[in-house]
């Protein structure tokens, strides 16, 4: 009994040791986890358990981001979790995101956990219009994220329609272009086809090089006001803090690059940047927000931080890390190079299997006609042979019959003399049958002859009477023919020819204008044929000259305005940064 009191009195005092927990939730771009957390844990504590189970080493990049108040924030290292302003409710949710973003992707971005968590954040920045792109870039882009996804593009395999139901250009763009789902498609394809051999991690890097020169690549906006009150906003990015007009995002009116900016504090909403230029004014500005202008500080500090840092040597860490990241991207080459001879030898390997099954094939199809030809050549012979005893049966009955002939010859011989005078008598008869035949002929063209006079005759004959009736006609009613002759005469429809020919005109002038008609609307439909599938036929170097028959004008945002304005001046992202610089020191006035 003591032992059971002891054993209970165990239990108790472990329970009450066990710490309290609070439940988590942790959502990165393609996955969500959830941890049981310990309720004095510190940010930093959360954020390395994370980082721990991602495998991720470049943790100064990214945070822990929430949201409070409709503003965003981020989870200090310092302090307790629980000491933030988070929601009450468990599980308490976090984002794992990209807090700071790099300067040149390729040379900073040393882990393939890294790239990739930063391309898929970039990308959806894209796709949620956060980050302006234009047209022909979203397309490129587009295509190296279906190779990232898909792997090496092959027409049996990635058929028409494959990326149906993938989201890969920004709503703004397909709405900018009178282009149906498939032409789109079709574009990405052509380009994603040139992009074979990349592996992921290496279509990944390649989208975030052209991403990283977008003017709103990494820039984290805020409302601000000036001293004068006018309403402007505030980018902060990996090289400075930079002033924007409200309506124009893509060209900052003046930037001041982390080198020269002595220091930057703020004062409950007040925000105050000093150059290190001494001649160069003070620049104030106020927020909306306490809370905007700590997150504004935190952005601020951990930017210059790695702006600087990037103009060091690199640590041993990060030295070490590069050391790794090398050897085993070289390993990497090697395995693809290995499977690349392996897809080649299993390739040709097929291609020599196909050839000899075709070649078999053949064999076969030909054994096939040669077992029919041969079976064909013993039926002639069977044939041949059946025939050739039919013709030895002829033969003998042929001489047979020969040998018959031969004998009644000899009889018609015989009997010949016998019938020599029957013969003399038949004909003399056959004579006088031709003599009297020859009577009667002479006899009937005779008669013909005389038949011929008596019709001949009989035709005077009547022609003579006519004359005699028409002359006694004449005589007793000559005025009464006459006046019949000239009503008959009268009555004739002279103007039937005339009306012939004007029938037939008609009749020609119809058809020949309906030929015209057919011809004009046959050319009319071959040239609205024509221009509907101009831009079709037309193949153009470049996609943005290719696609800019079919923008609509109107649906231009004032981004995509600015962005052309800032395209034909040939302004890009950091020629603009450099600009204000290049003009001489003069006091700011915004």
């Amino acid at each position: 009994m003591a032992g059971a009191i002891a054993s209970r009195m165990s239990f108790s005092s472990l329970k009450r040791k066990q710490p309290k927990t609070f439940t988590v939730r942790i959502a990165t771009m393609d996955a969500e986890m959830e941890f049981s957390c310990e309720v004095k844990w510190k940010g930093k504590d959360l954020f390395d358990l994370v980082c721990r189970t991602l495998g991720l080493r470049e943790t100064w990049f990214f945070g822990l981001q929430y949201t409070i108040k409709d503003t965003v924030a981020w989870l200090k290292m310092d302090k307790k979790v629980l000491d933030h302003d988070v929601p009450t409710e468990e599980p308490k949710t976090f984002h794992f995101l990209a807090k700071f973003y790099p300067e040149n992707a390729e040379e900073e971005l040393v882990q393939e956990i890294t790239q990739h968590l930063f391309f898929l954040q970039v990308k959806k920045q894209i796709l949620d219009e956060k980050i302006f792109c234009p047209p022909e870039a979203s397309v490129l882009l587009a295509s190296y994220a279906v190779q990232a996804k898909y792997g090496d593009y092959d027409p049996n395999v990635h058929k028409r329609g494959f990326l149906a139901q993938e989201e890969l250009l920004p709503k703004r763009v397909i709405n900018l272009y009178q282009m149906t789902p498939e032409m789109w498609e079709e574009r990405i394809t052509a380009w994603y086809a040139e992009h074979r051999g990349r592996a992921r991690d290496e279509a990944e890097m390649e989208y975030l090089k052209i991403a990283q020169d977008l003017e709103m690549y990494g820039v984290n906006y805020f409302a601000i006001r000036n001293k004068k009150g006018t309403e402007l906003l505030l980018g902060v990015d990996a090289l400075g803090l930079h002033i924007y007009d409200p309506d124009n995002r893509l060209t900052p009116k003046i930037s001041f690059p982390w080198n020269e900016i002595r220091n930057i504090s703020y004062s409950d909403k007040e925000f105050t940047i000093k150059p290190l230029d001494k001649k160069i004014d003070v620049f104030k500005f106020n927020s909306s927000k306490l809370r905007v202008n700590k997150l504004i500080l935190q952005l601020c500090i951990g930017n210059h931080d790695l702006f600087m840092r990037r103009r060091k040597a690199d640590s041993l860490e990060v030295q070490q890390m590069k050391a790794q990241a090398r050897e085993e991207k070289a390993r990497k080459q090697m395995e693809r190079q290995c499977l690349a001879r392996e897809k080649q030898m299993r390739e040709e390997a097929e291609r020599t299997r196909d050839e000899l099954e075709r070649r078999l094939m053949q064999l076969k199809e030909e054994a096939t006609m040669a077992n029919e030809a041969l079976m064909r050549s013993e039926e002639t012979a069977d044939l041949l042979a059946e025939k050739a005893q039919i013709t030895e049966e002829e033969a003998k009955l042929l001489a047979q019959k020969a040998a018959e002939a031969e004998q009644e010859m000899q009889r018609i011989k015989a009997t010949a003399i016998r019938t020599e005078e029957e013969k003399r008598l038949m004909e003399q008869k056959v004579l006088e049958a031709e003599m009297l035949a020859l009577k009667m002929a002479e006899e009937s063209e005779r008669r013909a002859k005389e038949a011929d006079q008596l019709k001949q005759d009989l035709q005077e004959a009547r022609e003579s009477e006519r004359r005699a009736k028409q002359k006694l006609l004449e005589i007793t009613s000559k005025s009464s023919y006459t006046q019949s002759m000239n009503s008959s005469t009268t009555a004739l429809p002279t103007d039937l020819p005339s009306y012939n020919l004007i029938s037939e005109s008609l009749s020609f002038d119809f058809k020949d204008t309906d030929m015209k008609r057919l011809s004009m609307e046959i050319e009319k439909e071959k040239v609205e044929y024509m221009e509907r599938s101009k831009h079709l036929q037309e193949q153009l170097n470049e996609l943005k000259t290719e696609i800019e028959a079919l923008k609509l004008k109107e649906r231009e945002t004032a981004l995509d305005i600015l962005h052309n304005e800032n395209s034909s001046r040939g302004n890009s992202k950091h020629n603009t940064i450099k600009k204000p610089q290049a003009q001489g020191r003069r006091p700011i006035c915004i």
